[in-house]
């Protein structure tokens, strides 16, 4: 279960600063929603986390989602536009006996997204190998 308020560094920007989400209530018990704290209201920062299950028995399946949004203004200081970055998680929880793989591809796709190489350092700057390739639009 996710906290009321990510408060304790569980989201950082670029700089490796702590960035404070505050949850908001949509009524949905399947999905969350987070509203960056102080934020202006024609700019938000929104954190979304969802998950749907489909199917029954050993061909249940749960697609996890969790996506940012942020909302800026363009180049020209005055039209309205947004950014959007999700991970999706979609696995056969009916019919594996523990999250090992789960487990693997999030690893796999964290390791790849904030890192270089050989290096265990996280990077939140966006220049790990996974990011700059979908920042850039690179292969």
């Amino acid at each position: 279960m996710l906290p009321l308020h990510l408060n304790s560094n569980e989201v950082k920007n670029a700089v490796g600063t702590e960035v404070e989400f505050l949850r908001f209530d949509n009524g949905q018990p399947r999905k969350t929603i987070f509203h960056k704290s102080g934020e202006a209201p024609n700019l938000r920062h929104i954190l979304e986390v969802a998950h749907i299950e489909s199917g029954a028995g050993v061909r249940r399946r749960r697609r996890s989602k969790f996506g940012f949004k942020v909302e800026h203004l363009l180049a020209d200081g005055v039209t309205p536009g947004s950014t959007l970055g999700y991970y999706i998680l979609d696995s056969p929880v009916g019919a594996i006996a523990d999250f090992t793989y789960p487990t693997l591809v999030c690893a796999y796709s964290m390791s790849f997204f904030a890192s270089l190489g050989a290096s265990t350092t996280i990077l939140y700057d966006g220049s790990g190998n996974g990011a700059d390739s979908v920042i850039k639009g690179t292969n």
